[in-house]
């Protein structure tokens, strides 16, 4: 069995203009002062990271990597979620999402498109530069919009939708392969890869892909009202990335899990700082354990109530708290007699 590494932290959400958080080695230093012994790295942010360089140069990946070792810390993985949103979005979406891309594509989904491929080939050959095994990302949404089947949805209109995701993603997921890459994509409501259902059609559609897996966040799963417990059963063998985050769910005589339109410190399913919420991860970790998964418990913060520097504060703790040091011998071992064949047989009586 192989014992989780971690804690890690998702920079994402703590990035900023003023110090430290406007600089890699800046935040690196501030999450090793914390605890924490990873980071994975938002490639969108220019502040932190150049993922075209990287792609293209192993002498930036290495002075990346010196930069991480200087503080004592790891980088666990990349993370192209907004790159990735791009690859495949609905028009109902064109406005909401065009920030994601540079400026000059305003306006020109099939440039936008395209500049997401291309970022996601980059982020392959940077995380191999940088000698990562997994990579982080969100499939983007074709049928997102049709979610829920009223109007009623034509025949086909679904599997349709599929054939294009799985088309799309096909070439950056042999690029993926030729880097040695796992390309993880978390599932999460508003992608068309949101649940095991989802993710199920998509490896059909992309003929069951060896690097095609999953980072598996149990948040998004409460407050859909899934079993992430059950899920790791199912799916543990794609599960190749982790984002710790909690959150809880309180059914109330108002809303549901679509939240009524609300701010999210008013839904009954919110998100919540590690330990504040609904998650039992004792059990999850134990069944990280009990699968042999072979990656980070990375922290993801995302909280309507607490304080992110607290959240981060508290993070590498609570993870580092979780972590099974799996045992190396079976628990009764004292009192194993030893046997061979021919002793195997004389006790059953053969």
């Amino acid at each position: 069995m192989k014992s989780i590494k971690g804690p890690g932290i998702f920079l994402a959400q703590f990035a900023g203009d003023t110090a430290p958080f406007n600089t890699l080695g800046g935040m690196a230093d501030w999450a090793a002062g914390l605890g924490f012994t990873g980071i994975q790295i938002p490639t969108w942010d220019s502040r932190l990271f150049n993922l075209q360089l990287a792609g293209e140069s192993q002498g930036y990946c290495d002075e990346v990597l010196g930069i991480a070792a200087n503080a004592g810390i790891a980088v666990t993985e990349l993370s192209t979620h907004l790159q990735g949103q791009l690859v495949a979005t609905h028009t109902a979406f064109e406005v909401q999402f065009a920030g994601f891309a540079p400026p000059a594509m305003a306006g020109d989904a099939k440039a936008r498109q395209a500049w997401a491929v291309q970022q996601l080939m980059w982020a392959a050959k940077a995380s191999r530069n940088l000698g990562l095994d997994a990579h982080a990302t969100f499939s983007g949404a074709l049928a997102w919009p049709f979610f829920y089947p009223w109007p009623q949805r034509p025949a086909g209109l679904i599997d349709e939708a599929f054939k294009e995701l799985g088309a799309r993603w096909l070439p950056i997921l042999r690029q993926f392969d030729e880097a040695g890459v796992d390309l993880c994509f978390e599932l999460h409501p508003g992608e068309d890869l949101h649940d095991g259902v989802t993710f199920e059609r998509f490896l059909a559609a992309v003929g069951e892909h060896p690097r095609a897996n999953i980072l598996y966040d149990p948040s998004h799963m409460i407050l859909q009202q899934m079993d992430y417990l059950a899920f790791l059963d199912i799916y543990h063998d794609r599960v190749r990335a982790f984002h710790v985050k909690d959150a809880e769910y309180h059914a109330n005589g108002r809303a549901g899990v679509y939240g009524g339109y609300q701010d999210w410190i008013d839904r009954p399913g919110r998100f919540r700082s590690l330990g504040d919420g609904q998650i039992d991860f004792s059990q999850i970790f134990s069944k990280m354990a009990q699968y042999d998964y072979p990656g980070w418990a990375v922290m993801e913060w995302e909280c309507c109530l607490k304080h992110p520097e607290a959240g981060a504060a508290e993070g590498a703790p609570f993870i580092r708290d979780h972590i099974i040091r799996v045992t190396d011998r079976a628990f009764d071992d004292f009192a194993g007699g030893g046997a061979d064949t021919k002793t195997n047989r004389k006790i059953l009586g053969l």
